[in-house]
């Protein structure tokens, strides 16, 4: 009778945590709410059975107890209740799986109104995609791909002059228009999900994959990678805003296109000389930095990643933290560089700069850096060379100091915290397992060993 007990309340304690549970569906944004019907007619279906079973299981227990004098029947075969459970379970299969299929085939009939949009995801970032007046795409190839060019967009193709490319901001859609996200994958199997909008698919390298939806509610919402793609999965974030219009024209109005980026990437060093004055006043001639103004080591960096970090200043997604002291005073010496090809000059002068040594100041213990580090290399490189497929700098050469407070700031979230700073949103979140200002010490002590 105690296991009959047992059942009974596992029957009843099922449903009331299905009915009252905090978690649920969060609220749709889109069309598919058929997809929700079909799963809610799942935990229908499986919820019935569920009870009926263990309700059998109840009546089984109190009914065949054990009595003392009574023997068992035994009936090794029943056509009928055999025909029956066959018939039942049959029914309860077809009623689960056919209107997924009828969803499916809805799924896969795009509208043909609908706008086209590539999303590219790479260890561990977003980027998009848009196509420019003519509505067609130029064609891509991993051939093409550099650091000036992440998609990889044929430069002789005529179709592909005109696409809008966004590297660091969400995917922008227009609400009540549909619209056909066409998936590609740089590198590992990714997956494309907004939980919202009910729908997620594979994205696989050497495929386009697609999906379509039509948002139905403004807001801003989150895109999560639902497919295992290596260390930083987790931290593999993005954001879909979905707006009105005009807004959602006003922007894509305002977003540079392929054409304009190959002419933007022309850098003049000799002018970059002259904007780089202003740095040298704390960073030194050489870009050799200066502890005692709390001015990081520059000569060795990427030119790419100066422009994004001096764009981020000029941006407020750095130093407008109230605890950020030092990154406070960036933001005027950012602002005096007063266009895009002002930062692109500076960047490629700190570029050509030769390399300089830096002191160490920092003690750790190695070996535990260095199985610390086995994280930062997955995107900084073995060598701490950095890597700009994935926006990670060069670590190694740089003040440790410097290294370590910057760190401690995305372990604090005062670096990293804006909505739209991607990269360092990751950052964010990979700092936190460094759980202890020791292991910090330890990462960096080891940081100190490696030669790009």
């Amino acid at each position: 009778m105690a296991l009959a007990v047992v059942i009974t309340l596992l029957i009843i304690g099922s449903l009331i945590f299905h009915f009252v549970s905090p978690w649920w569906f969060t609220p749709i944004a889109s069309n598919w709410t058929s997809i929700d019907d079909t799963i809610n007619l799942t935990f229908i279906v499986t919820g019935i059975v569920f009870v009926l079973i263990n309700s059998f299981l109840v009546y089984c227990v109190v009914k065949f107890r054990y009595k003392e004098g009574e023997r068992a029947h035994y009936e090794p075969e029943n056509k009928k209740l055999e025909v029956g459970l066959t018939a039942i379970t049959s029914i309860g299969v077809i009623a689960m799986l056919a209107p997924g299929l009828f969803v499916w085939a809805n799924f896969v009939d795009v509208p043909d109104d609908a706008i086209e949009v590539e999303v590219v995801g790479q260890q561990w970032r977003w980027s998009y995609r848009y196509p420019g007046d003519d509505e067609v795409f130029g064609s891509t190839d991993v051939s093409h791909m550099t650091d000036e060019n992440p998609f990889g967009i044929n430069p002789e193709d005529p179709n592909g002059q005109d696409d809008v490319v966004v590297y660091d901001d969400g995917l922008r859609l227009l609400k009540g228009r549909p619209v056909k996200l066409l998936l590609r994958a740089k590198d590992v199997l990714h997956n494309f999900t907004v939980a919202q909008f009910r729908v997620k698919m594979d994205m696989v390298p050497g495929m386009v994959t697609y999906l379509w939806l039509e948002p139905t509610v403004t807001g801003e919402y989150d895109i999560l990678c639902e497919e295992l793609c290596g260390i930083g999965h987790y931290a593999m974030r993005g954001r879909v805003i979905v707006e009105e219009e005009p807004a959602y024209s006003n922007w894509l109005a305002e977003q540079t296109t392929f054409a304009q980026t190959v002419r933007e990437n022309t850098a003049d060093i000799n002018t970059g000389r002259a904007l780089y004055a202003v740095c040298a006043s704390c960073h030194g001639q050489e870009g050799e930095g200066n502890e005692a103004l709390n001015a990081p080591r520059l000569a060795g960096m990427s030119s790419w990643y100066m422009e994004s970090q001096i764009n981020k200043y000029k941006n407020g997604m750095r130093g407008a933290h109230e605890e950020d002291v030092y990154g406070r005073q960036m933001v005027p010496m950012a602002a005096t560089l007063a266009n895009e090809a002002a930062v692109k000059n500076v960047a490629a002068y700190i570029a050509s700069m030769a390399d300089t040594t830096v002191t160490e100041t920092i003690a750790g213990n190695i070996e535990n850096g260095r199985r610390l580090y086995t994280t930062c290399g997955a995107c900084h490189g073995k060598q701490g060379q950095g890597i700009w497929s994935t926006d990670a700098p060069r670590l190694a050469g740089q003040n440790d100091w410097y290294l370590a407070r910057q760190l401690s700031n995305f372990k604090n979230e005062i670096r990293g915290y804006h909505s739209s700073d991607a990269t360092g949103k990751q950052m964010l979140l990979l700092s936190k397992m460094l759980k202890q200002e020791s292991a910090i010490n330890d990462v960096v002590a080891y940081i100190n060993t490696l030669q790009p």
